[in-house]
């Protein structure tokens, strides 16, 4: 183990490159993203005899093969031993890079089957994912910006499809160990996570993080009501037996138990604060997002760049769905923009 894994006085040891032993046989290996925020993303690799298998694969950055070769190299071992790809889903920072070292080593990739319909839709032309839900919440000025930049921004190239679909509840079996393939759809509506029960580990991809709240509904094929399948995919790990938590981003935790239920607690504080917001006078998901805080730092939402803000305004829609059905709010359509308002 290159470095610690984890560092209690700093919050960003995680993100330290090298190839992180985190149990018998799995390695951590953290590669680059893009954002200013979120640094990292965690791909893992499981020594499975004379190859490997990875857990997701990172973002397609220049620097990413290099630096998962060097972390390799610490382990003994060298891209081609790389047999398969088992991603958690298919956005960008998890999927992409799995492709590109695809066309390198002839790696097999695998996702989970839910993901065909956005995997679909990505692959054409000129597809804006945001595009209905930012016209709902009233964000025309955000969806603006959002088409200009998906010109600048979108390379279907990179969305090649997967070697096989993951179907929910198959097991994976590996020289090693056992992996069995859990949908857990919220985060996107093919989110899976693997688990291994004879060493009580979970792979979570981002369905469970330890540090801050997955994004819910952000894809171009989105669910009626994505947080309402997030929160029973959270329910359904919850009622598993615990098991070690092995997550995208962030480093690893004892518990996943012990996170959901903080999950669990954030989401229903949100959908109190969205629901008096509503009260408050606030009528459409932009505007509800407009008076709420974002991220630990409670930033108003003009204070977020395009990415956050686009989030912001998803995750608002997806809680006001939630309140719908829950019989808290109502809703009402004029000129295509959702209207939300006390029962």
């Amino acid at each position: 183990m290159t470095q610690p894994d984890t560092d209690p006085g700093d919050r960003h040891a995680w993100e330290r490159p090298g190839a992180h032993e985190v149990a018998p046989g799995i390695h951590r290996i953290p590669l680059p993203l893009p954002n200013d925020g979120l640094k990292a993303v965690n791909v893992y690799a499981i020594s499975d005899g004379d190859a490997l298998v990875l857990i997701d694969g990172g973002w397609a950055m220049a620097d990413a093969t290099p630096l998962l070769e060097r972390a390799l190299a610490e382990m003994g071992r060298k891209l081609a031993d790389i047999r398969e790809f088992l991603v958690t889903h298919m956005h960008r920072d998890h999927y992409t890079h799995a492709i590109a070292v695809r066309r390198i080593t002839g790696s097999a990739v695998s996702v989970g089957a839910g993901e065909r319909a956005c995997l679909d839709a990505i692959r054409l032309p000129r597809q804006h994912r945001d595009h209905a839900v930012l016209r709902e919440a009233g964000a025309d000025a955000l969806l603006a910006q959002v088409v200009a930049q998906w010109d600048i921004d979108h390379d279907p190239t990179d969305w090649e499809y997967p070697n096989r679909w993951l179907a929910d509840g198959i097991d994976i079996a590996l020289d090693t160990r056992t992996l069995r393939v859990i949908a857990t759809p919220g985060h996107t509506r093919g989110h899976v996570v693997f688990h291994d029960s004879h060493a009580q580990t979970l792979f979570a991809g981002d369905h469970v993080l330890p540090h801050i709240t997955p994004s819910i509904g952000v894809e171009l094929v989105r669910p009626p009501s994505p947080l309402r399948d997030y929160l029973a995919s959270l329910q359904l790990v919850r009622a598993m037996p615990d098991s070690r938590l092995l997550p995208a981003h962030g480093p690893v935790a004892a518990s996943t138990h012990a996170r959901i239920e903080e999950l669990l607690t954030h989401h229903d504080e949100r959908l109190t604060a969205s629901a008096e917001a509503v009260a408050a006078g606030a009528s459409t998901g932009f505007e509800v997002a407009d008076r709420l805080g974002w991220t630990r730092h409670h930033h108003h939402l003009a204070d977020l760049d395009l990415f956050n803000s686009v989030l912001a305004v998803q995750e608002t829609m997806a809680h006001l769905e939630v309140l719908v059905e829950r019989g808290w709010l109502a809703k009402t359509a004029a000129a295509g923009v959702a209207h939300f308002s006390r029962i």
